[in-house]
Formats: C-alpha cells, sequence, structure tokens
C-alpha cells in the first residue's frame, strides 16, 4: 500500500511538472508575440515544423496587430508561401497577387511575380483533355517576368515553364482538331487546323496540320485552298508520311 502510494505521489509531481512546462511555454509564447519580430518569429516557427494552418494564423495576427511594421509587409509575402508549400495554389494565386497590387516596388516583385506565374502553372491538368483556361494567365504573368525582369534568376524557369504551357495549348488545339477530323466534320477540322498552324507554328504540329488542312479543304470542294497547303506540305516535309497520307486522300 505504502508502494502504492509512493508511485501515485510520483506520478502527480510528474504531471504537476509537465503542466508547469506547458503553462509556461505557453506564457512564452504569448510573451514573445507582443513584439512584431517576437509575433513573426513565432509564426515562423509554425511554419518550418509544417503546421501551416497554424503558421497562416500566426503570420494574419503579425499583420493585425502590427500594421505599420516591417514584419507587417513580410507576414503578407510569407502567407502566400505557406499557401503555395500547401500546394493550395488557388489561395495562392491570390495572395500572390494582393501583394502584388499592394506592393508593385517591393525588392521581391520580381520573385513574386514568379510565383504568381507559378500559382497559375500549378492548377493547369496534366492532361489535354481537360480545362486550360488558366493557360493564357499563367503565360502573360510568366511573360511579364521575362519583359520586366530579365535579370532575375527566376527569368530562365519563367521562360521554359511559358514553353511548356504554349506547347500544352497547341496540344489541345491539335485534339480538338483532330477530333472533328475523324468524325469528318471538314468545316470545323479546316478551321481547328488553320488556327494551329497560325497561332502556334513550329511546335511539332505543322506537317499534320498542313496534311489534314489539304484534305479537308479538298473534302468541302475548296480546291485552291487544298493546293496551298499541299504545296507548302511538299516544300517543307517532302519525306513525311503526312504528305504521303494528303496526296493518296486527294487522290
Amino acid at each position: 500500500m505504502l508502494r502504492t502510494k509512493s508511485l501515485s505521489i510520483g506520478v502527480y509531481w510528474l504531471l504537476s511538472l509537465g503542466l508547469s512546462g506547458l503553462l509556461l511555454g505557453c506564457s512564452s509564447d504569448e510573451k514573445k508575440a507582443d513584439t512584431p519580430e517576437g509575433a513573426f518569429a513565432l509564426a515562423q516557427e509554425f511554419d518550418n515544423e509544417e503546421r501551416y494552418e497554424e503558421a497562416i494564423t500566426r503570420y494574419q495576427e503579425v499583420k493585425n496587430k502590427f500594421p505599420y511594421s516591417r514584419y507587417a509587409t513580410m507576414a503578407e509575402l510569407a502567407v502566400a508561401d505557406v499557401y503555395f508549400k500547401q500546394e493550395s495554389f488557388p489561395e495562392a494565386q491570390a495572395s500572390y497577387q494582393l501583394f502584388k497590387e499592394l506592393h508593385p516596388k517591393h525588392p521581391q516583385i520580381d520573385y513574386v511575380t514568379f510565383r504568381l506565374a507559378l500559382s497559375y502553372y500549378k492548377q493547369l491538368p496534366e492532361t489535354i483533355d481537360r480545362d486550360l483556361s488558366l493557360a493564357p494567365n499563367a503565360i502573360a504573368i510568366f511573360d511579364e517576368v521575362i519583359a520586366q525582369y530579365p535579370n532575375s534568376p527566376h527569368a530562365q524557369e519563367s521562360k521554359d515553364k511559358r514553353a511548356e504551357v504554349i506547347k500544352k495549348m497547341a496540344a489541345k488545339e491539335d485534339y480538338i482538331a483532330n477530333f472533328y477530323f475523324i468524325r469528318q466534320k471538314w468545316d470545323s477540322a479546316l478551321g481547328r487546323y488553320e488556327g494551329l498552324m497560325k497561332t502556334y507554328p513550329n511546335l511539332g504540329f505543322d506537317a499534320q496540320a498542313l496534311s489534314r488542312a489539304a484534305i479537308s479543304a479538298n473534302k468541302l470542294g475548296e480546291l485552291e485552298k487544298s493546293k496551298k497547303y499541299l504545296s507548302e506540305l511538299k516544300n517543307k516535309f517532302p519525306q513525311s508520311s503526312e504528305l504521303e497520307s494528303a496526296q493518296k486522300e486527294i487522290r
């Protein structure tokens, strides 16, 4: 019985010490949060521990409690970065856009603009048969990075990502054109192939587009246009299977 009582006392002291430590920790955190530096550092701790929801809450507190401190601006950008790390890309997009509007002369505006473009890019589907409506937004913002911040460390990646998005849009147009062509919707197919050649030249789609544009025009009785595309196909891709297919179909 004495042994049981001793164990109970030991457990009590352990619990008391744990509770005291927790209370001291909470008190220390609250004291730290009384200054903008401390509040921001506390938010960063949660951020570094990948406790992102708590980090966002703490960064928001910095903005609300110390709106005229430089840490308020740092917290605004940190919130956008946390959303990006969370892969909450629509929220990151909105946050970077707001930061860009509020702080157009910020020293890291090239980074903010790049991250805004990347937030659009990350929302694009992996397959071309799905919605690509955000692709023009991504291209426009990547263009902004390239044109306005050519010496930025993010300029080259912006060029690379921009090229990826443009090729994806071209592939989407090719996909739609082929959809109509296979179903013998010659008028719609011809319009799509012509748009593809005009808007996205030299991306690997020209030979098939010329071939199928020539065939579609021929099927519609637009013989001059068919001859024009066939002639261009002969000049640019003389040994191609696409030329052989077009000639065979038109004959």
